[in-house]
């Protein structure tokens, strides 16, 4: 079995090809499902905000040997009737109370209790309040950085590839790596913090790097497409792709390797609140920029430029010359002749008959050609 190495080396050079250009309505049907789902999980389960969004008070308790989180709720209902608790784990020994609707007045008397019931001294208590305007400014910038940078992002894409349908390639891209983090998200119930918006906006860049990465290959190849006669331009993006497909895969391996580590265990392993809110944001969307830079964008650019006229009438002329090959007539030394085809998506063996010399009769022995007399010089 050959090694990650030689597979990639196979792929580098066409001698090894996988059809990724063919199958693409496989893959937009993978992308159509998941972020269905995502969109699913935001109407049902809806995102889970943080305090810094919500608006309220934090209690935090350090310190503690006591590991029950309903002790903590009860006594802040207790003292504020009404409030909405959020209790969580922070470390090996903390834990912390997000609450709504708790007055100044109440609390000093919240600490107090919460000190009594898990048996902590004063200075292992502390209180944060975060008022929810806060929490707005944070969305609106972040909002509009977002689409400052799609825009900018789009203009960048645009000029350097000389064609506007890179850019949408490489945005709805982008939007698909967005769309599935934040499904994630909502699924599984993590609390979107300024972290988590950090954590987004991060990988955008991920997701963009990969994507130009392919795409410049994918220029390189069809440079000189319309002139060419050997491959497609289909076939050439199609190789683009699989002469970067390792360089992908290990990038993105080298890139998830600490944040796995971070995520699962500094967060749930240590209880790290803030940690865990970026690191799984980078993990989905580190994972789902490979996915899309590979599966989506490549062949989404392929989709947009089917139809050029240019690119039909190349791809016209490539038929042409390789019917032409497969109805030339072959000469080989061996009792056939085979001639070999490489497309995008496959091979093309064509076989014909060797031609047998006419000079040998049937009985397998070679005739000798008779000689002529040589003139004596006597007359008869």
């Amino acid at each position: 079995m050959p090694s990650f190495s030689t597979f990639g080396n196979e792929l580098y050079s066409g001698k090894r090809s996988i059809d990724f250009i063919g199958r693409r309505r496989l893959w937009y049907t993978i992308a159509t499902v998941a972020m269905v789902i995502s969109f699913l999980a935001l109407g049902i389960n809806r995102l889970n905000p943080g305090i810094e969004f919500r608006g309220g008070t934090e209690f935090r308790v350090d310190h503690t040997s006591v590991t029950s989180q309903t002790v903590g709720v009860d006594v802040i209902t207790k003292i504020a009737p009404g409030a909405e608790v959020r209790p969580s784990k922070v470390g090996a020994n903390g834990m912390r109370f997000q609450a709504d609707r708790v007055t100044s007045a109440q609390l000093d008397p919240v600490k107090q209790a919460l000190q009594a019931a898990y048996k902590v001294t004063a200075n292992d208590v502390s209180s944060s309040f975060v008022g929810p305007t806060w929490g707005s400014d944070v969305t609106r910038q972040a909002i509009i950085g977002l689409v400052v940078f799609l825009i900018l992002v789009a203009g960048v894409i645009a000029a350097y590839f000389r064609t506007w349908k890179m850019a949408v390639a490489g945005l709805v891209a982008l939007l698909h790596d967005l769309i599935l983090t934040v499904g994630v998200y909502a699924l599984v119930g993590f609390e979107v913090t300024p972290a988590s918006v950090i954590g987004f906006l991060t990988i955008l860049g991920y997701s963009l790097y990969d994507t130009v990465v392919v795409f410049d290959k994918v220029r390189e190849n069809t440079d000189h497409v319309l002139a060419s006669t050997k491959r497609t331009f289909a076939e050439a993006a199609n190789l683009a792709i699989n002469q970067t497909l390792v360089r992908s895969i290990n990038t993105s391996v080298v890139a998830l390797l600490p944040v796995a580590s971070i995520l699962f265990i500094g967060a749930f392993l240590l209880g790290a609140g803030t940690l865990k809110d970026i690191s799984l944001a980078l993990f989905v969307g580190i994972a789902a920029g490979t996915y899309s830079s590979i599966f989506i964008a490549t062949p989404l650019l392929t989709t947009l430029r089917a139809n050029e006229p240019e690119l039909v009438a190349q791809a016209e002329r490539v038929a042409k010359r390789r019917a032409d090959e497969a109805s030339a007539p072959s000469t080989g030394a061996g009792p056939e002749a085979t001639a070999v085809l490489t497309g995008g998506g496959g091979v093309a063996t064509l076989t014909a008959p060797a031609v047998t010399p006419a000079t040998q009769p049937a009985g397998g022995q070679r005739q000798q050609p008779r000689r002529g007399t040589r003139p004596t010089g006597r007359k008869r």
